[in-house]
């Protein structure tokens, strides 16, 4: 992926580990969890991204965020710029914005969704390669019977995020 040359970057400690979130003056351009696959070469310390902390986009992602994890906003609501995925990638990544909290989808209903239906392992490599990860939820992307398949994050950030979603619930004893 190549990412518009004005990009900076800030990290926001989340119930789930460090997340690092990236904009542009167009909109946010990144969310990843520390560590996580797929991680743009230039988040790799040392950073070659400026850090910036009060850039607009970022403070907003930040209370967004603050407000999602203490299960008080279902939706966010800042602008996004996905402009360095492929077209492919950003219809996928189009169509993922389109599940609701407290839905999922398959990989080939999404493939169904971008008018694509074949082309399931192009849409699982999209989904990994999603560069918004919460804000776009690649999250609830399961595999065709349900099951939890592939996460960039880890599959127990992925459960976690569903729990709190209420996609799943808490296992009793």
């Amino acid at each position: 992926m190549k990412f518009d040359t004005s990009i900076v970057q800030t990290r926001f400690q989340s119930p789930l580990g460090t997340i690092i979130i990236a904009a542009t003056a167009k909109g946010l351009a990144g969310l990843w969890f520390e560590g996580q696959r797929h991680l743009p070469p230039e988040l790799v310390e040392p950073s070659v991204w400026p850090s910036d902390p009060d850039h607009p986009v970022l403070k907003e992602v930040m209370q967004q965020l603050t407000a999602y994890f203490a299960g008080q906003r279902s939706r966010f609501d800042v602008p996004l710029d996905l402009a360095h995925g492929t077209a492919f990638q950003q219809s996928v990544w189009q169509a993922l914005l389109g599940i609701p909290q407290g839905g999922t989808a398959s990989y080939s209903e999404v493939g169904r969704r971008i008018g694509k239906p074949t082309a399931v392992r192009a849409v699982g490599a999209a989904v990994g390669r999603n560069p918004v990860s919460i804000i776009v939820p690649c999250h609830r992307v399961m595999g065709a019977n349900g099951a939890l398949t592939g996460y960039a994050g880890g599959l127990d950030r992925k459960t976690a995020l569903l729990k709190l979603e209420g996609v799943l619930q808490e296992h009793r004893s």
